[in-house]
């Protein structure tokens, strides 16, 4: 079934792992999701991720993808580059969550540039191809993998979701505090809550779960100044079972290319989770 008027409005990369994002109007989906998206992560001396939950000022990494790498800024510090395809020289385990996986250090220059940024012991590290990370199986088909993303490779969210929101607050907030892959315009506050399978242009994508919301939205993305908002607003409507939900993990079944403006079709849905523009049911 075609939805008229709904269409992807947004298309955002995150290379890094909690660093900034990159607009784009159009790009490759691969295996892992957008290709290139959070194959980086920042990690401690112990392998463990290292997010903006603890530190904020990951929000002021700047990636960018020029001449064949990745490119890496920060205040007042010297660009890094790093390859966009490392050679697997270094292997090491690395940690997300409950999850370990196989990954790729990247040596001494980053591990100082980032530990130097971050004011703590850190380095970089890279997901190769080989790696296969299995997205959650209770939600996500069998075979689904992942990158170094939370659990899904993919986050959408509709403009008409974050205008709602927006309503309710005093000071209104970009879609950058939330950090979606997809953003969706032409369809109602929240309505992406009952949708199951969908089409993007020539991508098919299940709609697996929505997304408990964490500090990071409280976070500035340009400044990495962190408040209230709008986790405080979003849990007297969005709340359920004690998490504060905003957003859907999307799963997708095969690659291709996404365009911003291609037309988004509802293949299924379902009964929506109990809550929208007025509050739970």
């Amino acid at each position: 079934m075609s939805a008229s008027g709904l269409r992807l409005s947004g298309l955002n990369l995150y290379p890094i792992k909690s660093a900034r994002g990159i607009a784009l109007s159009e790009w490759d989906v691969d295996d892992f999701g957008l290709r290139y998206d959070r194959r980086w992560m920042v990690v401690d001396g112990a392998g463990e991720f290292i997010s903006q939950r603890t530190h904020p000022q990951l929000a002021l990494v700047i990636p960018s993808i020029e001449d064949g790498a990745l490119k890496i800024e920060g205040l007042e510090r010297p660009p890094l580059r790093v390859p966009l395809d490392p050679l697997p020289a270094i292997a090491t385990r690395v940690t997300i969550w409950e999850h370990s996986c196989s990954a790729t250090w990247l040596g001494e220059g980053p591990a100082r540039w980032f530990s130097d940024f971050l004011g703590c012991p850190a380095s970089l590290v890279h997901m190769p191809a080989s790696t296969m990370r299995p997205a959650n199986p209770v939600f996500a088909p069998a075979g689904t993998r992942v990158s170094f993303a939370d659990a899904y490779p993919f986050l959408l969210i509709s403009e008409a979701s974050l205008a709602d929101l927006n309503r309710r607050l005093s000071v209104p907030l970009p879609m950058n505090r939330f950090r979606p892959n997809l953003v969706v315009a032409g369809c109602e506050p929240y309505e992406e809550d009952g949708w199951r399978s969908i089409r993007i242009g020539e991508i098919a994508l299940e709609i697996v779960k929505p997304c408990d919301r964490c500090v990071i939205t409280t976070t500035d993305q340009m400044t990495a100044e962190r408040g209230k908002e709008p986790l405080r607003t979003l849990s007297t409507y969005r709340n359920i079972d004690g998490k504060v939900l905003f957003g859907q993990n999307v799963v997708h079944r095969a690659g291709g290319r996404l365009r911003v403006g291609d037309q988004v079709f509802l293949a299924g849905s379902s009964e929506s989770l109990g809550i929208g523009p007025g509050g739970p049911a």
